[in-house]
């Protein structure tokens, strides 16, 4: 009579022990793809980001908006938009208050928002998102002083401007936007930004969201990924020291890349 043949204990084990030393080595790499894949979508989406400014300014005769209409970003490129996900990187798509509140700033992996009541006259009730625009990208009324002392003349009005390619426009962001100076100093912590009558400084973009850099829209309307310590490199107005002495970086970003 034939004999039924088994597996033994011993073959199952060494079967489970392979697969498992399989998933230990696929898993990362499948971490790292789908970050990846996420960070691709955020490129993407601010490309079509990209579009929108282009028509913006091509409606309003060359030039940004004023910043002194009370209105935000999310409200004045409202028209030029239809997903309101389109706000939202991939890799911060979840708000950090759903149900809403007066000061939802968002975070490494959080989008800021939701907005509560109390921002409606500024267009901001109901609203997330994960970018924010540089502050100092505007077409502020000339001869009108800013209520916080601001220097405007160093403003980017028009996108027609030499090294348009390393003004940063819009980009990853814990709040709707930040004016930086090259005097700010890098977050203690990863994810951390402390707020001013201006908002977020550099810190709102200094986040790890993206493998040590965060996407970037510039004012030419190019897209690309920019390294953290690369954040003190790029021209945020035209006063901006890009050669300027590097901060001291905290231990979190000890290991970034360098950017002399």
């Amino acid at each position: 009579m034939a004999k039924s043949r088994a597996f033994t204990l011993i073959e199952l084990l060494v079967v489970i022990a392979i697969i498992a030393l399989l998933l230990s080595v696929l898993m990362p790499a499948m971490a790292r793809a789908r970050k990846q894949a996420r960070s691709v979508a955020c490129q993407s989406k601010l490309t079509q980001w990209g579009k929108v400014f282009m028509m913006y300014t091509m409606d309003n005769d060359g030039y940004f908006a004023s910043g002194s209409t009370g209105k935000v970003w999310t409200s004045f490129l409202e028209p030029y938009y239809v997903e309101p996900d389109l706000r939202l990187c991939p890799t911060a798509a979840k708000p950090a208050s759903e149900a809403g509140s007066p000061a939802p700033h968002g975070g490494k992996f959080l989008a800021w928002g939701v907005f509560d009541a109390s921002y409606a006259q500024l267009g901001l009730a109901g609203v997330s998102g994960s970018y924010g625009m540089n502050g100092h990208v505007s077409n502020p009324t000339r001869g009108v002083e800013d209520p916080w002392g601001r220097d405007l003349t160093r403003n980017w009005r028009t996108p027609n401007v030499r090294q348009a390619s390393e003004i940063p426009l819009f980009l990853d962001c814990v709040w709707l936007g930040g004016v930086p100076e090259q005097t700010d100093v890098p977050p203690q912590v990863d994810g951390y930004c402390e707020f001013s009558q201006l908002g977020v400084n550099m810190q709102g973009f200094c986040i790890d969201r993206h493998n040590g850099s965060v996407n970037s829209l510039f004012v030419d309307c190019s897209v690309r990924s920019v390294g953290l310590k690369e954040l003190w490199r790029l021209k945020w107005h035209s006063q901006f020291d890009t050669h300027a002495a590097p901060p001291v970086w905290p231990d979190w970003m000890k290991n970034f890349t360098d950017y002399e």
